[in-house]
């Protein structure tokens, strides 16, 4: 629904009295067009309400507040249906944590139409016997972390660089996958405790652009791994572990050839020298997606290994 709605409702509730309507109509067209959106007007208010509050209390605060709203083929009667909310709740949840940095428990607060609007706010402990201004209490680790996903949102929808919020990929990865299964955009908008409130979206465009950084490409690499054979597989599959400390590394080498592997007649606690091929398979955002490593031959000598990861 948009900001012109009240000036729309105003009209209907007069709509009877033909004296009335025509005042409010001259009245509403004088004032004009409304231009913002609820969610502005929405701002606005708590902005008013916490400059009155503070006339009084200096120190007063707001409840902070994130509202979700879903748009899509199945949300015109503004109704959340179970699945949707099995679906997709959890994942705003663990998305908002990884941007914050810290577990954000979030629990819903109500329901509203204009599509499916859901009004959630973070869960706050208040000790006892101190006072709790205007109901609400600053959980500053959840402000800053929706300001943090509001940014990475912004960026998917503008199909920019996202690299800098890599830690938060996958939690956004698994919130887009959510909202395609069920054919849903996600608009969030964040009131926090000073008045404040930012906003953004995740729509099917912001949902394809994820798809496209999960592409990977190989980056390939020879390195000498030298150690004890802790672990063999008749599939081809050796384990070595560099040391005989108990945190040593240790590394499962793949045998492309299980033939060449049995003619080494390998045995458990044997050392060897493996001379092998590094990939590592990294998407667009930069995490690398999976390692492998596969024996190309015996190494001549121990090599330390220039790469840990």
């Amino acid at each position: 629904m948009t900001g012109i709605g009240w000036r729309e409702r105003r009209r209907a509730l007069l709509s009877t009295d033909p004296t009335e309507r025509a005042s409010a109509a001259r009245l509403l067209d004088e004032l004009g067009i409304e231009d913002r959106d609820d969610e502005e007007i929405e701002a606005d208010h708590r902005a008013g309400r916490l400059a009155a509050a503070r006339e009084y209390v200096p120190h007063a605060r707001l409840d902070e507040e994130l509202r979700l709203r879903l748009t899509g083929p199945d949300t015109e009667g503004g109704a959340l249906r179970f699945q949707w909310g099995d679906a997709l709740l959890k994942p705003v949840e663990a998305a908002l944590s990884a941007a914050a940095g810290t577990p954000v428990p979030l629990e819903i607060i109500g329901i509203s139409a204009g599509s499916t609007v859901v009004h959630a706010r973070p869960v706050t402990e208040v000790a006892s016997g101190e006072p709790d201004d205007l109901g609400g209490s600053v959980t500053s680790a959840a402000s800053s972390g929706m300001g943090t996903l509001a940014a990475l949102l912004k960026s998917l929808e503008a199909e920019n660089d996202v690299r800098e919020w890599a830690p938060l990929f996958d939690a956004v990865d698994s919130l887009s996958q959510a909202l395609g299964k069920y054919q849903l955009d996600l608009g969030l908008t964040w009131y926090d405790a000073e008045g404040g409130s930012c906003r953004a979206e995740l729509t099917a465009r912001g949902r394809r652009y994820v798809e496209r950084l999960k592409r990977t490409r190989d980056r390939d690499q020879e390195l000498t791994i030298s150690g004890r054979i802790t672990e063999l597989r008749e599939s081809g599959w050796v384990k070595v572990k560099t040391g005989t400390a108990r945190n040593a590394r240790a590394y499962s080498v793949h045998f492309e050839d299980t033939e060449e592997l049995l003619r080494m007649h390998p045995s458990l606690g044997d050392t060897v020298h493996f001379r092998v091929r590094f990939r590592q398979r990294l998407d667009s955002v930069g995490i690398a997606r999976s390692d492998e490593y596969t024996y190309l031959g015996q190494a001549s000598e121990q090599i330390s290994l220039p790469f840990e990861g």
